[in-house]
């Protein structure tokens, strides 16, 4: 379980870094990095730059469905999962906490 829990920490922390760079090469409508690189920029990751949009779309599906991964193998490793669980302490109050009475 542990070489499955590393494999998914390596494709969350490379999915976040493609997802950092391809939005920021990616147009808006004021221009953007892709206008750093000049000509090649755009015509690469210009209006008609749908497959990296597409691409885009696709790493980040990757993105969080390897975060929700992680947390629930992460929870079974642990013996707990936060998701099915109540919360231990009691609830209390910020007057409770602080030892304030608001008026």
């Amino acid at each position: 379980m542990t070489l499955a829990i590393t494999l998914l920490y390596i494709l969350f922390v490379a999915a976040a870094i493609i997802l950092t760079v391809v939005i920021l090469l990616q147009e808006g409508k004021g221009g953007g990095f892709g206008d750093a690189l000049g000509t090649a920029g755009q015509q690469a990751f210009g209006v008609k730059a749908s497959g990296v949009q597409r691409f885009t779309a696709y790493v980040a599906i990757a993105f969080l469905v390897s975060a929700v991964l992680i947390h629930v193998l992460n929870g079974k490793r642990a013996g707990t999962s936060s998701l099915s669980e109540q919360s231990a302490a009691p609830f209390t109050s910020v007057e409770q906490i602080s030892g304030l009475e608001l008026r």
